[in-house]
């Protein structure tokens, strides 16, 4: 199963992985699983950083190393990406997250994500539901 991390699960996979529920945690730790990131996490966390907000203070290049390092595969971003954004429905507003279901959609990987207007989505789309 191929799997492509939203950017906070990717950030609570690398930092706070109790944050994950069990059932995901085991299934990213499985080795069957092929792990994906993407670049426009890697822009989201540098720019939010930038804006000093809290839930992304990590640094990306020790991020993307790491994530490198434990053989996730890091998936740019093309311009048939871009492209696909226009005809995905006007659900969610924010670029970061359009740019992510399309790359899903468009390589046929799963996107996980705890966002639940991104799951709202058509397509390869996991939710993961966050314990209150």
């Amino acid at each position: 199963m191929k799997l492509l991390l939203d950017t906070h699960i990717l950030l609570w996979s690398a930092g706070d992985p109790e944050r994950i529920p069990e059932s995901t945690r085991n299934l990213l730790l499985d080795s069957q699983t092929e792990l994906y990131f993407s670049a426009a996490s890697l822009w989201e966390i540098a720019i939010k950083r930038g804006m000093n907000r809290s839930d992304f203070s990590v640094d990306p290049h020790v991020l993307r190393r790491e994530l490198l390092d434990n053989e996730y595969e890091e998936l740019p971003i093309t311009g048939e990406h871009a492209i696909f954004t226009e005809s995905l429905p006007q659900i969610h507003k924010d670029p970061f997250d359009r740019i992510l279901v399309a790359q899903a959609t468009i390589e046929g990987i799963t996107l996980v994500t705890a966002d639940t207007i991104v799951q709202k989505y058509p397509g390869p789309i996991m939710p993961v539901t966050l314990s209150k």
